[in-house]
């Protein structure tokens, strides 16, 4: 568990980061009312009005090795999750991403999970992961390019697949 304090203008908010947990399905549901449809569409790419249930319920049953996810919480309430699937077909690449609460965008939130999650994969034998991004989630982009700069995506559509190694 990692206690951290973020600046945000104009105080500093502490936020604990852990991996997902008991009780944690219920902040996830919570956290979902304070998602936009435009944060839950770049995350889920689907009109989904809220959290889809089979995700909340998919990280209830997490084995914390082949696939695991950290958590922010702050005042007992999520504001951010980040999380790695490994590929079945591929036992050294994982698939990545974030979901971070609509006020909690663009304070570096999701860069701290991604900066935790990535070695705990890595130490699990993990070295590729995969990222797909709705081309138009600036922050998920801007979050790639910074974490790894020569990664370049193949895009299809709406959507922009980075293929990254550590």
């Amino acid at each position: 568990m990692s206690f951290v304090t973020l600046l945000t203008e104009p105080t500093l908010i502490d936020v604990r980061i852990r991996p997902f947990g008991k009780g944690d399905d219920d902040r996830l549901r919570s956290m979902s009312g304070t998602l936009s449809q435009g944060s839950l569409y770049t995350r889920f790419f689907s009109g989904t009005p809220r959290v889809p249930e089979p995700y909340v319920s998919m990280l209830g049953r997490l084995d914390h090795w082949n696939r695991d996810a950290l958590v922010a919480i702050c005042d007992d309430a999520m504001v951010g999750i980040a999380e790695y699937a490994r590929a079945p077909s591929r036992p050294d690449e994982a698939e990545v991403a974030v979901l971070i609460a609509d006020a909690w965008q663009r304070r570096g939130l999701g860069a701290l999970l991604m900066r935790l999650l990535l070695p705990l994969a890595t130490r699990r034998g993990i070295t590729d992961f995969r990222a797909d991004v709705c081309s138009t989630n600036l922050g998920a982009l801007g979050l790639i390019r910074h974490t790894w700069p020569s990664a370049r995506p193949v895009r299809s559509g709406t959507t922009s697949t980075f293929l990254m190694s550590t």
